[in-house]
């Protein structure tokens, strides 16, 4: 589970920002059994969920773009970048110290009932520092720590192939200690990376991206879950099914050439090759009898939120039933309020979230703040200061906030900060026509 997320001067982010899953003790008598994990060993409470409102461009997505920056870099930097190529850090540009400062990133998380803390400092030439600490009990130990090209300190027993990579100087300034390590096979840093890797970030206004990933999920063996999901959000489809082009004569004819030729190849390759998901409704008499079934193409023939609510449904259940932490960025686009309700209270639950997976995602949609689905520690707000300047905090930061508040009202009408300040429009409509 993830427990705390810190960026500074990253893109909108000057300042240092923290979104944080430590669940405040003044909430304690507030959805406490559903909402949070008890973590006992660590006398640590976490949140299952959390929610980021703001104004448009106010930081929301850039706070994601943060995590999916440190989470692709600490992956891949060992084996997608060479000698002298840039870091792709992006400091913030409106002020004159931080468009030259470096760019730090840090999770702490809780991985195996054990807590890590993993961190790096760049700029775009190389690594200025890098630092992974370990918490088996009470006690942070320090793995190892890195100032530029010298490194200080590396645990003997913990890190055990750290000493020699470094000796032989097998770390570019350009990548990350840990992520050379793990391409070395060494066992704890492949243990933090296999992590990195289960933090799941997608875009909900980019469905290319996991619709592959649901349709697998789909043909291997998860199809009855996903139905089910799907027959609980009210979309009257009975049964989904996977049209694939098994043979050449089920290519179609007006398919362009050099398409046709690579689906050819890959079916006498043995390549299954999918053409379309279709699903199944029934088809009602005047009595409104059930007299037959047909069936809908879900490209074609779907609403854009069936469409949408299928495709995300992979991810979603992927997360719940392996505990990983998912953030979705512009989940609600396209979906009903009350589907974005349905897919909370799930993570909110200790009967459909038994492994403890946790959801974070950015909305404009104010529903959520009166559903009874939310503590003021899962409630969080970007918003700009007049030099362009974003800053994170929690509802539960913010003084004098009853817990009994009407948090939607109160938020619309800019109580708590993060909403749009609209001027009034000067419009002089045929002044010079």
């Amino acid at each position: 589970m993830l427990i705390k997320f810190k960026v500074r001067n990253f893109k909108t982010f000057k300042d240092e920002a923290t979104l944080s899953f430590v669940a405040s003790n003044y909430d304690k008598d507030v959805m406490e059994e559903d909402n949070v994990v008890a973590i006992d060993k660590y006398n640590l409470r976490l949140l299952r969920s959390a929610v980021v409102y703001g104004a448009n461009a106010s930081g929301k997505t850039k706070l994601f773009d943060a995590l999916s920056f440190m989470r692709y870099f600490t992956i891949t930097s060992s084996k997608d970048s060479q000698a002298g190529e840039a870091i792709e850090v992006d400091p913030f540009r409106l002020h004159t110290e931080s468009l030259e400062d470096s760019s730090e990133f840090e999770l702490i998380f809780l991985h195996n009932n054990e807590i890590y803390r993993y961190g790096f400092e760049a700029n775009k030439e190389k690594i200025l520092a890098e630092w992974l600490y370990y918490k088996p009990k009470t006690k942070e130990i320090e793995i190892f720590y890195r100032d530029e090209q010298s490194f200080e300190i590396i645990h003997p027993t913990h890190f055990k192939k750290g000493a020699m990579i470094a000796k032989e100087n097998l770390v570019r300034e350009n990548a990350l200690f840990l992520s050379v390590a793990a391409q070395f096979n060494d066992e704890f840093a492949t243990k933090i990376i296999n992590w990195f890797t289960d933090l799941k970030t997608i875009s909900g206004l980019e469905e290319k991206a996991y619709e592959s990933f649901t349709i697998n999920q789909l043909a291997n063996g998860n199809k009855n879950q996903i139905i089910d999901f799907i027959q609980n959000a009210d979309f009257n489809i009975e049964d989904i099914s996977i049209e694939s082009i098994s043979s050449e004569k089920d290519i179609p004819s007006e398919m362009p050439d050099k398409l046709k030729e690579l689906i050819s190849s890959n079916i006498k390759k043995g390549k299954k090759i999918i053409s379309d998901i279709t699903t199944h409704h029934k088809v009602y008499d005047d009595d409104f009898n059930i007299q037959d079934t047909t069936n809908f193409s879900m490209v074609d023939d779907e609403s854009n939120g069936t469409k949408k609510f299928f495709f995300i449904s992979g991810p979603i259940l992927d997360a719940l039933e392996n505990g990983y932490t998912l953030f979705v960025d512009e989940l609600d686009s396209r979906l009903h309020p009350n589907l974005v309700c349905k897919i909370m209270s799930l993570f909110n639950s200790k009967k459909y979230n038994p492994k403890n997976a946790q959801l974070v995602f950015n909305t404009h949609n104010t529903n959520l703040l009166s559903a009874n689905l939310l503590r003021r520690d899962q409630i969080w707000f970007t918003d700009k200061d007049r030099y362009g300047a974003a800053k994170l905090y929690s509802l539960a930061d913010i003084k004098n906030v009853r817990k009994t508040e009407a948090f939607e009202d109160n938020y619309i009408q800019g109580k708590y900060g993060a909403t749009p300040y609209l001027k009034e429009l000067k419009l002089n409509y045929g002044k010079n026509l």
